[in-house]
């Protein structure tokens, strides 16, 4: 059903399948006719360097001018940068054609309409009048008209202003491009300031033939790990398709999104900052040591909702999305997150002591429990009704938070089990004092999901 690729917070699915020239049409329309209804008109287009990005691009737009509206074709660029224009508020609305860090035949859209994500509900909507239209027969032309706009210029110039401070910085690092549309910026961006940068593989490219652009799996972060160890440096940074998440590396550790926090928050006064559910307990104790911390749940939609609604300095996840809107606009941006951490190492931080110096926990990566889309949520829901009686095998809950699926919180760690938004996934965590009562966690919790599974 073509309603299942309207996600949480965005639009994913699989080119020439979910994704064809009469799908993205209606698409484009339905949106269109949705964005008039606003009293809105004036839209940007961009996208990432997906392979199927200039078909799916002109079916967008052709849907776009059938409901009548005045498009701006923005070209090949990270998605923040779409963010940027709106923003910046150059238009109405943006539509970042973008299949982020999934395999190269997906494709999918990323939607604002001023500063708001279009997300949740909304697109859920969206998606009933596309299968509406859809099933009306109406065939869309292809019209493929739209006016060209720079805003890359507006973001490059915006950024050489407001990071004059780190003008021929000599500090030497590594970017790692992975062929995706960080190059678009990163590279112009070290140009400009004169920075110390070694660029791995930035030009794009939908093939990806040095490794997939997802920084969160390890085994895409060898080309970035060899470069700092060969060339003798301590600061490397990863980006994935779109650039709007970011992975930071010294010689001795991959830094996360929820560390990154920690480390960020100290270039600031009395910080307000929210995590999501799965990032570290030591953020938020050592967040509330300077400023206050929030927990929020996973996704860009969501939480560029709640950094508006509590007043958030900024907001990390532990794969990566840092959100600023301290001297920012409050959306994720990749380039921008590596700017602000190599003010860090400008003023003297030295990003491993300070990490070094936090409380040792014992905590898995995301540890990924395969299903399908349909029954991914009634296994959240089973689980958190075993959970309420007690986990036999693990101490006494101590706190159950129901935020985004469910985060166990006992007295030496914590666990948590929540279905992914864009995948056929459920998503585990463990994090606790000991590496023992860690494992035991993961085995006594995955052992429960099989069963609740069969």
């Amino acid at each position: 059903m073509i309603e299942d690729i309207f996600r949480e917070y965005d639009i994913r699915g699989i080119v020439g399948e979910d994704l064809n020239e009469e799908s993205v049409k209606a698409i484009g329309f339905a949106f269109g006719m949705h964005l008039r209804h606003l009293g809105r008109e004036r839209i940007s287009v961009g996208y990432d360097a997906r392979l199927s990005a200039p078909d799916m691009f002109e079916y967008l737009v052709s849907g776009l001018n059938y409901a009548g509206l005045r498009i701006f074709d923005i070209g090949l660029l990270p998605t923040p940068v779409g963010y940027f224009g709106v923003f910046t508020h150059k238009f109405d609305a943006n539509i970042m054609i973008t299949g982020s860090h999934n395999p190269k035949n997906y494709n999918g859209f990323k939607i604002t309409i001023g500063t708001d994500s279009f997300f949740g509900a909304q697109l859920k909507t969206l998606g009933r009048q596309v299968a509406e239209f859809m099933a009306s027969g109406v065939e869309i032309p292809t019209n493929t008209f739209c006016e060209k706009y720079n805003i890359l210029g507006e973001y490059l110039d915006y950024f050489e202003k407001e990071f004059a401070n780190l003008k021929n910085f000599k500090t030497p690092f590594v970017i790692d491009c992975a062929n995706g549309a960080a190059g678009v910026t990163a590279c112009k961006i070290v140009e400009k300031l004169g920075l110390n940068a070694k660029i791995l593989f930035p030009e794009p490219d939908g093939n990806f033939p040095n490794h997939h652009p997802d920084p969160s799996e390890e085994k895409n972060l060898v080309d970035l790990k060899n470069a700092i160890s060969e060339n003798g440096l301590n600061l490397g940074f990863g980006f994935d398709g779109d650039a709007d998440r970011i992975a930071v590396l010294t010689a001795k550790r991959n830094i996360k999104g929820d560390e990154l926090a920690c480390l960020l928050s100290l270039n600031m006064k009395e910080p307000k900052i929210l995590g999501e559910v799965k990032c570290s307990q030591v953020m938020y104790d050592e967040i509330n040591r300077r400023g206050k911390s929030f927990m929020g749940k996973t996704g860009h939609s969501n939480i560029k909702k709640a950094m508006k609604e509590l007043g958030i300095d900024l907001a990390a996840e532990v794969s990566g999305h840092i959100y600023f809107k301290e001297r920012y606009f409050g959306f994720d941006d990749g380039v921008y997150a590596m700017m602000r951490v190599l003010e860090l190492v400008a003023k003297g931080i030295d990003l491993d002591a300070e990490l070094d110096a936090l409380p040792v926990m014992h905590s898995t990566d995301e540890i990924k429990f395969k299903t399908t889309d349909s029954a991914k949520f009634e296994i959240i829901e089973k689980f958190k009704n075993l959970a309420k009686n007690g986990i036999s095998g693990l101490p006494a809950v101590r706190d159950m938070i129901e935020i985004d699926g469910v985060r166990l919180r006992f007295d030496d760690g914590w666990a948590l089990v929540r279905a992914s938004n864009t995948t056929p996934i459920i998503v585990t965590r463990f994090e606790a004092k000991s590496p023992e009562f860690r494992d035991e966690m993961q085995r006594v919790i995955m052992g429960a999901l099989e069963e609740i599974a069969k």
